[in-house]
Formats: C-alpha cells, sequence, structure tokens
C-alpha cells in the first residue's frame, strides 16, 4: 500500500466548507457525487407542446384568459415541472385541488398566483401563509364557518351550483352568501365559479340550463360586488359556450396536455405526454406455452415473448391485458397475458434483431400510434385523464424541448 503524504488530506477527513453546510444540503451533494442511477421506466414532458398547446387556445380565444389546471400531478405529468414550464407565461392562475399541492408549488420556486378550486378546511384556509393564493368556497356552511373564524384578510372565489350537484351554493342560498361576505371585512370576493356537467355533448339542452343559472347568479354578484375579477364556468369541454356567458377565464385542463374533448372546436394541440420503458427478459416459446397469471394467453406459434418493468403500479391499465400495445419502433407489439403489477408481456417475435434494453414506448405521444392516451382509453372504455393520472409520481419526468 502507497504511503500517504503528510500533505494529503484523509479520505475520511471533512473539510470546514462541507462541515459548515446544512445537513441535508450535504447528503445531496454525496448522493449527486455518487449516484448514477438509470431509471428503466421515463416520462418525457414536451415543453414547447405544452406551452403550444396553450398558446393555441390564447390564439383560438384571444379576448380569454386561461387558468392551467395542475391538480392531480398536473393530470399525472408531473406537479413542479409542469407548472416550472408554465410559470413563465400569462396565465389567469394555476388551478390546484389541494393546499398541499400550493405548498408543493411554492417549495419549488413557483410565483404565479393559485387559486385552490378543491375543498379547504375552514382551519387550512385561515392558518395559510402562502401568498398569492385564492380558495374556492364550496358550499355554504364552509362560508359560514370561515367568516365566523377569519381574522385576516383571505381571497375567495365562490362556487354555484348551476346544476352538477356536487359543490357549489344553490341559487337559493345566494342571497345569504352575498349578506355573508359583505359584512365580514376580511372576505375578498375575488372570482365566481361553476362548473359544466355536460358540455362534451353534442346535444346542449343541458348546458343551457346551466347557462340561465350562471348568467341569473353573475349579475346578482355582479350588482353587489365591485372586486370581482374571475368568472369562470368553462373547462375544455365548454369552452366553445363561453360566446354565449359572462365569463373571462376558462380552466384549461386536459386540452392543455393535448386531448381536446370540446366536441364543437377545432385546434392543433399535441399530446405532451411520452412514456417509455426498456426489453428486461426475452423468451422463445414453442406453441402450447401459457403466458401470465392465470394462463389467459396461450401461445398459437413459436413466438419470441419480450417483459418490460412497468405494470398497473406504473399506469399500465389491466383492462390492456390480451388487447393492448406497446411500441418498439414502428412495430405494435401486442399485450399478451395479464398486466402485472410491475411487468407487462409482449410479443416481439415480429421484431428483428430485438435485445435486451431496446426502448419500449408504453404512451406514445402521437395520436395516431394504437398506444396513444386517446386509443387507450377508448380500449378501456374510460377517458384520456383517467389513463394520465394514474402514472405514479416516483417514476422519474424528464423535461425535453421537442
Amino acid at each position: 500500500m502507497l504511503a500517504r503524504s503528510a500533505t494529503t488530506r484523509s479520505s475520511f477527513e471533512i473539510p470546514m466548507s462541507v462541515q459548515l453546510m446544512k445537513p441535508l444540503t450535504f447528503l445531496r451533494k454525496i448522493k449527486k457525487r455518487f449516484t448514477r442511477y438509470h431509471p428503466s421506466v421515463e416520462v418525457s414532458i414536451s415543453k414547447t407542446r405544452l406551452v403550444g398547446n396553450l398558446n393555441e387556445y390564447k390564439k383560438k380565444y384571444p379576448e380569454l384568459s386561461f387558468a392551467p389546471v395542475l391538480k392531480s400531478n398536473a393530470y399525472g405529468h408531473g406537479l413542479a415541472p409542469v407548472a416550472q414550464i408554465l410559470d413563465k407565461e400569462d396565465v389567469a392562475f394555476f388551478a390546484l385541488d389541494s393546499l398541499y399541492e400550493a405548498m408543493v408549488l411554492r417549495n419549488n420556486g413557483v410565483k404565479s398566483k393559485i387559486l385552490i378550486i378543491g375543498y379547504t378546511s375552514s382551519e387550512n384556509i385561515i392558518n395559510s401563509k402562502l401568498s398569492r393564493i385564492a380558495f374556492v368556497i364550496t358550499g355554504l356552511e364552509q362560508l359560514q364557518e370561515v367568516a365566523k373564524k377569519i381574522a385576516s384578510r383571505v381571497e375567495i372565489h365562490l362556487k354555484i351550483d348551476t346544476g352538477m350537484h356536487r359543490q357549489g351554493i344553490l341559487p337559493s342560498q345566494i342571497e345569504d352568501a352575498i349578506t355573508i361576505i359583505k359584512n365580514n371585512k376580511f372576505l375578498n370576493l375575488e372570482g365566481v365559479a361553476s362548473h359544466f356537467a355536460d358540455a362534451d355533448n353534442n346535444d346542449e339542452t343541458f348546458t343551457k340550463v346551466q347557462i340561465e343559472k350562471w348568467e341569473s347568479a353573475v349579475s346578482l354578484f355582479q350588482k353587489n360586488f365591485q372586486t370581482i375579477r374571475f368568472l369562470h364556468i368553462s373547462a375544455t369541454a365548454g369552452i366553445s359556450h363561453c360566446g354565449q356567458i359572462h365569463g373571462n377565464v376558462v380552466r384549461l385542463g386536459i386540452g392543455l396536455y393535448g386531448v381536446n374533448t370540446s366536441p364543437a372546436v377545432t385546434l392543433d394541440v399535441r399530446p405532451v405526454l411520452h412514456m417509455q420503458a426498456i426489453v428486461s427478459s426475452l423468451k422463445n416459446l414453442p406453441a402450447g406455452e401459457h403466458i401470465g397469471y392465470n394462463s389467459t394467453y396461450t401461445v398459437t406459434q413459436n413466438s419470441t415473448i419480450a417483459t418490460v418493468p412497468v405494470g398497473y403500479f406504473e399506469g399500465v391499465d389491466r383492462r390492456l391485458s390480451n388487447g393492448g400495445f406497446f411500441k418498439i419502433g414502428d412495430h405494435n407489439c401486442s399485450i399478451v397475458g395479464r398486466v402485472s403489477m410491475n411487468i407487462t408481456s409482449i410479443d416481439v417475435t415480429s421484431v428483428p434483431n430485438i435485445k435486451l434494453g431496446d426502448c419500449v414506448t408504453i404512451i406514445s405521444s402521437n395520436r395516431d400510434d394504437k398506444n396513444s392516451v386517446e386509443k387507450i382509453a377508448e380500449f378501456v372504455h374510460t377517458i384520456p385523464g383517467e389513463i394520465l393520472v394514474h402514472i405514479p409520481e416516483s417514476i422519474h419526468r424528464t423535461v425535453i424541448e421537442d
């Protein structure tokens, strides 16, 4: 063993500059230096497409402002990465579901105004110290409770139940709500909101009923308050109705991520998310062999079967068993057998020169592919949002420029 010179610092001696670091900072630096982790599963988020989709809506509807909906981990795309991209854009506010999500964004340096559209307890509203934040009040009882306890100024948006009957103050309760707000100097009514229940239906009958109730409610609030800045009832699907109503903001959810759910509007929006994994094993199986739990698939000819390290935990819908597709290059590879918790098997017999580690597209950002989020949702009889939000936060997100 070579002798260590007197001037050489011991490998176990921590420099004074490091000793002065906060323990967490020190651990992060150590982790960054010695960890060389390459994930087998990865989600890519296109910055270009995300901003482009927002601008497409702005171009189509220049008279409206847009509020990106970032709840539920930004529809599975990644709360902090998406917010950091859009923080530089001109938007009305970010719509979140919870105060927890708001804290995550502020801890990640996001400065944009935030509206929490989910229910927030009166204690959390009163105790919140976050800046540039407003809360949706979802019922008369909640409004009464907050009004009794509040001791400092808070900005609120009052939700009106125009017919969906989940959240909101009923039209018959509006006069009571107006009285409560007027008599409390700490409640600043910044906005009035509601939500379309059937806006993606070509039959507009129910939507027109909601619009009538909305117009009546807005008229009452505008007569009583000069502080109202935001009027919003429409999400992505209802945007075509905005010309018929008093409203200046659209809560842009699934459309922001490249899925247009409005039947009456043609827009050039593109899917933002791409999910990929790798081939983790290969087997050549003769005809007659069975694959996966409960032997639901039987090989009918000599086949090459690959496993991919994703399953229903990683967001691969179990209803894709024996029916869905992953993609390798230009080849659509059938899912064979049951989708497991962390493993899915695919038939790669038609893929030339297949090898361990080859890239497998799980969810394609090309909407025409058999494994685009829209095609997956159609196959399993659900909506694209359900597929997207089931992608867990633990999967690494990478922001790309493409």
